[in-house]
Parts: structure tokens; C-alpha cells; sequence
């Protein structure tokens, strides 16, 4: 995946790189794509580079150049970094307020900021002062590097050790471990520390590789990381490879409907004891549960205290659809959808009956969502379209629009275009209670290009 798609990034951004292993290298990756797609790209630091690392750009004025030539030089580069002075081998950027009267002066598409100091190390807690990040970012790309895995917790090692073992009681010189870098990067104090209010935060975790342990790794850190609502994304990649982006993850949440409606499937269905002598519901939420996702709603309608009731031994948050009598699926969807947090991303829903229900369904479309190849997906078998789906929240507001009494076969017209669908290769996709609904699908699922795979 790019960088562009991955980090959603839009022209006229302030992007501000801080924390440690790999800020320039992603910083440089950045730049060079964006400018093969047209973008004109300046690049700054706050701190300072190494004269080195000057040859990485294909051009490096002096940030009191004149404007046109400034703009002259865009034009026949298309990346550009600017400083201040080289000195003692050190190149150094400008003043920090300096990036607004830059901003002002300058037609370039996308200003790039290395804002923070690392001296090399994978992993850093900031010390006083740090980092230098201009109130004019609008993304602040906070980086680790996955060689910090197992590395002493020393100075030799990481950045400013001492913070994070006064904060949380780390012991010093012991192997660095997955949860610490989470906890640290989501520390409002430490790797938070000087974000601006108004920026969107993402974290990338370099060197991740494309399979394997420390793959797993990753996606627990990144997980961990997720908990604080300020980080919108983590991006788990390499910044020097081909695709520097592997996936990317996002807060997710879950609704299981549970609400009875002339579009669902009966109350006695979602009520009917399944697996332990448990209601379907209650068997249908401990497997969401079980899939890791953090944000989980069951949407309530009918008899909306037994439903309750079936459920109350997982802690589960319940969202009551008060319009279930003349509601049909949307009117849950809207329900739930309203209840969960401002900062989720996506959604998996699925009916409370669907004991048929396989957690490998919902890790293969998360899978396809954190690598960007839909934000609208379906599972279906053999032309049969099933459950759980996944929306991304960008199609939220207008789903919010539709008439309450609309069903599943009826949402998914309205967003056919947009469809991506998983091939399964059994019909546990598939409810009973839903053929009919399923069977007006099935030619909707005829006509629509398959992309999924």
C-alpha cells in the first residue's frame, strides 16, 4: 500500500514526523511518492539532519530563498527541502514559527516536517522541549521501529530510557517488550507529547515485517496503541520498501442486532439457547468477543430486557432501537451506529441468531479492510450473499439519511458500487431466517464486479 492511501492524505497538509527509527527515511519515501504523482512537496526539519542526508533529496535550498525561486525550483524537482544552515556537519532547519509565513509564500501542494530528535535509536520518550512540531500540522506521524523488540531498555538502545521507567516502573536494561512501545506511543505525556489538539494522529511502525511473529507483534502493538482515541491509525510497514505500508490498522467496533423487526430474523431465533445452553445472542457476542474487537454493541428492540438479560454476563454495552415496530434493518443499523465512539472507523454487524457465525470470516474481512481493498465488504457463497459485513465509517452519515423501514437487500442497492465481496468457501455465511433477503441479493451480487478475493 502508499503512503498517500495509507496515511489519507490530502493536499495542503502540514505533516509532522516525530519519534524515532525511521522519521527520515519514511519522510524522503513520502516526499519522492507524492512528487511522482504530480504533488509539488516541500520538506523542512525543526531539528536538524545530518549533511549526508542532504543527498536524499533531489533538491535542498536555503529556507530565505526567494519565493519564485523557491517555486522555480518545485517545478523542475518536484521535491524540495528547505533549511536554515549546515554547520559542524549538521544541517539545520528554521525557526519554528517560520512554517506559516512558508505556507503563505509558497505554492507547493504538501509540507513535510522531520519535528523531532531520535540521534538514530529505533524507540524514544521525548525529553524537555521535544518535539518541535508547528501548530500549523494538520497529521503528526509518530514513528517506532520493530528493532526496539528485545533491545536493553538503556540509553545505548533507546532515547531517553529514564522517562519511561520513572512513568511506569519498566525495569532498566531488561528486554523491550511489545506492550511497552504501545503504552508509550499512546502516553499523552510521552509519545503524545506537544501534538497539537486539532491534528490527526497516526502511528507507523517500521520495519514490520510482511509475515511472521513480529508481524503479530505488531498488530498487538498496534491494537494496545488503538486504545487512545487520539490515535485515528496504525500503519505497519517498512519506509525503504516498494509498498511501505503492509496494512492498516484502525479502531473497530461491532454490532450485533438483536432488535426483532418484519427485516430480522424472530426474537425466538436470536433468544433460542445455542452452544452451553446460552442464547443465540449471548453465543453470537462471546465470538466477536473472541475476535478482538474492542467497540461492541448489541442493538435491542423487542422484548428488549430479555435480550438484556441473555448478554449481561459479558459486560456487553447495549443500544435500544426504539423504532424496531416500524423499523426495519436500518433502523438497528442506525441505532448502533450512533452508539459507538466518534474515533471507530468501521463497523462489523451481524445478526444476533448467526450461530453459523466463524471468527475466521471476520479476520478475513478485517484483513482486506487494513489493506486497503474495500470499506464496504460482504462475504457470500456462491452467489449467496451472508453475514458478518464490515462499513467503513465514510459511508455512516449517509446510511443515517435512509428510511428506518429499509432492508439489508435495499442498503446494499443503495451502496452496490461500492461493494467489495469475500468469497467463502462454505455457506456458514448464510442464515436460514434470511434466504428470502439473501435470494434478492443474489442477483445484485450477479451484477456488480468481484473484487473481492
Amino acid at each position: 500500500m502508499k503512503l498517500k492511501s495509507a496515511f489519507d492524505l490530502n493536499r495542503g497538509e502540514v505533516v509532522s514526523l516525530i519519534g524515532a527509527g525511521g522519521k527520515t527515511s519514511l519522510l524522503v519515501s513520502m516526499g519522492y511518492e507524492l512528487a511522482e504523482d504530480g504533488w509539488r512537496v516541500l520538506a523542512t526539519t525543526t531539528t536538524n539532519l545530518t549533511e549526508e542526508q542532504l543527498g536524499f533529496f533531489p533538491c535542498a535550498l536555503k529556507a530565505d530563498a526567494d519565493a519564485a525561486a523557491i517555486s522555480e525550483a518545485l517545478n523542475e524537482n518536484q521535491f524540495v527541502l528547505l533549511y536554515d544552515e549546515v554547520r559542524a556537519g549538521r544541517v539545520y532547519g528554521p525557526p519554528l514559527e517560520w512554517t506559516k509565513q512558508l505556507l503563505d509564500r509558497v505554492d507547493s501542494d504538501i509540507l513535510l516536517v522531520e519535528a523531532d530528535d531520535s540521534c538514530g535509536l529505533p524507540f524514544k520518550a521525548p525529553l524537555a522541549g521535544e518535539p518541535r512540531i508547528p501548530a500549523e500540522t494538520s497529521l503528526v506521524v509518530s514513528v517506532a521501529s520493530l528493532s526496539a523488540l528485545g533491545a536493553p531498555l538503556d540509553a545505548d538502545h533507546i532515547y531517553n530510557p529514564r522517562a519511561m521507567i520513572e512513568r511506569y516502573g519498566f525495569v532498566e536494561n531488561s528486554p523491550v517488550k511489545s506492550p511497552w512501545l504501545a503504552q508509550v506511543l499512546r502516553d499523552e505525556d510521552l509519545g503524545l507529547s506537544g501534538v497539537p489538539d486539532d491534528a490527526r494522529v497516526l502511528v507507523y511502525l517500521n520495519q514490520t515485517p510482511e509475515r511472521g511473529y513480529v508481524r503479530g507483534r505488531a498488530r498487538l502493538i498496534a491494537r494496545l496503541s488503538l486504545q487512545s482515541k487520539r490515535i485515528s491509525a496504525v500503519a505497519l510497514g517498512s519506509a525503504r520498501g516498494a509498498e511501505p505500508v503492509h496494512e492498516v490498522q484502525r479502531p473497530i467496533g461491532a454490532l450485533v442486532l438483536a432488535a426483532s423487526d418484519a427485516q430480522s430474523a424472530s426474537l425466538s431465533a436470536i433468544l433460542q439457547p445455542a452452544e452451553r445452553g446460552r442464547a443465540a445472542v449471548a453465543h453470537v457476542t462471546e465470538k466477536v468477543f473472541r475476535s478482538r474487537i474492542d467497540h461492541v454493541r448489541v442493538i435491542t428492540g423487542q422484548r428488549a430486557s430479555a435480550a438484556r438479560q441473555a448478554v449481561q454476563h459479558l459486560g456487553v454495552k447495549i443500544a435500544h432501537n426504539r423504532a424496531w415496530k416500524t423499523g426495519g434493518f436500518v433502523s438497528s443499523l442506525r441505532a448502533g451506529l450512533q452508539s459507538l465512539p466518534e474515533h471507530v472507523a468501521a463497523v462489523i454487524v451481524l445478526p444476533g441468531d448467526h450461530v453459523q457465525l466463524q471468527p475466521k470470516t471476520i479476520y478475513q474481512l478485517l484483513t482486506l479492510y487494513a489493506r486497503g481493498h474495500g470499506e464496504f465488504l460482504i462475504p457470500r457463497f456462491q452467489g449467496w450473499s451472508g453475514y458478518p459485513v464490515l462499513i467503513g465509517n465514510r459511508y455512516w452519515a449517509d446510511i443515517l439519511k435512509l428510511p428506518s423501514q429499509l432492508g439489508f437487500s435495499a442498503l446494499a442497492e443503495q451502496f452496490a458500487e461500492f461493494i467489495t465481496y469475500l468469497d467463502v468457501d462454505s455457506d456458514y455465511v448464510l442464515r436460514r431466517a434470511d434466504l428470502g433477503d439473501a435470494s434478492r441479493l443474489l442477483s445484485l451480487t450477479n451484477s456488480i464486479r468481484d473484487r473481492g478475493r
